[in-house]
């Protein structure tokens, strides 16, 4: 079998056999396949697609391609989220603890940010000391006795993904569905999990621009964790605008802690209501969404999700002290206002230019080796839907450097839309697959 053949064949637009897929998987993996064919390979196969079938044997080729993780010496139903991310996306960070505090356990293995801000890793890291690095017996430890425990992706986990993300991103071979869902679901499958809810974003500040795009990444991930004997579901999620009201690691890592206490911006909130129900239910914790939004409504209410999120900071590490008191967090120097040039209503909210504006500010990655400003962001004041006034405050934003304002306040005022009529506010839920 060779490299050149299975390029050819795909270039042709043929499907290729699972043991084609798996020669350039473990190929590629073993050094035995050179960078410039994958990547010759790449674009055949982002031209030329690749079908349901030949998307599953990929994801199971990436998934038995390195270590993946044991998760049967944890009791109980084992349920994983995975969000394809956005702006503002600190769900995971509210969702985790809240369904722990369910009785869900909660076996997360989250990763670091490229782009407008960090992952979830970096804005956990806001916290002094906290860590992610653990042996996989001291994870699932950690699962067993407290219910919830988040690591970072390993070498050793499914080292094709890394592989061939790193040259997709070279590329232009990013946003492809079959090459999108081989990279999440052979991660998520990869984890052990024995259901996996997933948050597809839909809109500007996502991979996927249009509903029609989401929805097919949706069903193909949905199939492939069904093929795996995996319980499967997706929520297609609004994305055009940045979701809650901070942006940025620290803030939104404040944000998350006043949504555990009751606190949280509505759209928020809403989305992580209806992520959470999904995951007890699947965790069998709740018998229908009904049941499984009121459990979780309690748990925030009661102070025993934020009590569960303080007990998960301190386990890996981390001062929970800072939970207490969020001004201990990382913070920046500076404020700037951007204020509404005129009076009217928000029609639009740009969510990919929000987040380049945070980047701009410090609060992301233009490359990998680029250090993250924890204390670095935006906060809105408007969002889509609401009427304001002429020189009334839009957004606030954060930098530890007064030199940064003057490029990113443009690109904050380019992503408001304002009109003269009334806007109703965005659905969040655009479909459930």
């Amino acid at each position: 079998m060779r490299m050149v053949d299975i390029i050819a064949k795909k270039r042709d637009g043929h499907e290729l056999l699972p043991e084609e897929i798996a020669f350039f998987v473990n190929g590629f993996v073993s050094g035995d396949i050179p960078d410039y064919q994958m990547a010759a390979l790449l674009m055949a196969i982002y031209l030329k697609d690749l079908s349901h079938k030949e998307t599953a044997v990929l994801i199971d080729a990436m998934l038995h391609s390195g270590e993946t993780i044991d998760l049967t010496g944890i009791a109980g139903v084992k349920v994983d989220k995975h969000s394809t991310g956005g702006v503002g996306d600190k769900t995971s960070l509210v969702l985790a603890p809240l369904v722990a505090a369910a009785g869900v356990p909660v076996a997360k293995m989250s990763g670091r940010g490229l782009g407008h801000t960090g992952g979830t890793i970096d804005k956990l890291e806001s916290f002094t000391g906290f860590s992610v690095e653990m042996s996989s017996e001291e994870f699932v430890d950690r699962v067993n006795r407290h219910g919830i425990a988040i690591c970072g992706q390993s070498k050793e986990l499914v080292p094709a993904d890394k592989m061939i993300y790193a040259l997709r991103d070279v590329t232009a071979t990013v946003d492809h569905i079959p090459l999108i869902a081989g990279s999440i679901m052979s991660k998520k499958l990869a984890m052990g999990a024995d259901a996996i809810v997933l948050d597809v974003k839909c809109g500007s500040g996502a991979f996927m621009k249009d509903q029609k795009s989401a929805v097919a990444l949706a069903l193909t991930m949905v199939e492939a964790g069904k093929a795996m004997g995996k319980e499967t579901v997706a929520l297609v999620t609004d994305m055009d605008q940045p979701l809650g009201n901070a942006i940025g690691n620290a803030l939104e890592v404040k944000e998350a802690l006043e949504s555990l206490q009751g606190r949280g911006p509505q759209d928020f909130m809403e989305l992580v209501y209806a992520l959470g129900s999904r995951m007890v239910v699947l965790g069998q914790k709740a018998h229908d969404l009904e049941e499984g939004r009121k459990m979780l409504e309690d748990l925030i209410s009661s102070g025993a999700a934020f009590a569960k999120f303080k007990e998960f900071i301190a386990t890996q590490g981390g001062d929970a002290d800072q939970a207490d008191f969020p001004e201990t967090l990382p913070a920046a120097k500076y404020m700037r206002e951007v204020k509404a040039p005129e009076s009217g209503f928000i029609h639009r909210l740009e969510a990919d230019l929000i987040g380049h504006a945070s980047m701009l500010l410090g609060a992301g990655r233009a490359t990998k080796a680029d250090v993250i400003d924890l204390g670095a962001g935006i906060m809105l004041r408007q969002k889509r839907g609401d009427r304001v006034a002429k020189g009334q405050v839009l957004a606030e934003l954060y930098a530890n450097k007064e030199s940064l304002f003057a490029e990113a306040e443009k690109v904050v005022l380019s992503a408001y839309k304002i009109g003269k009529k009334a806007v109703p506010g965005p659905d969040l839920v655009l479909k459930v697959v």
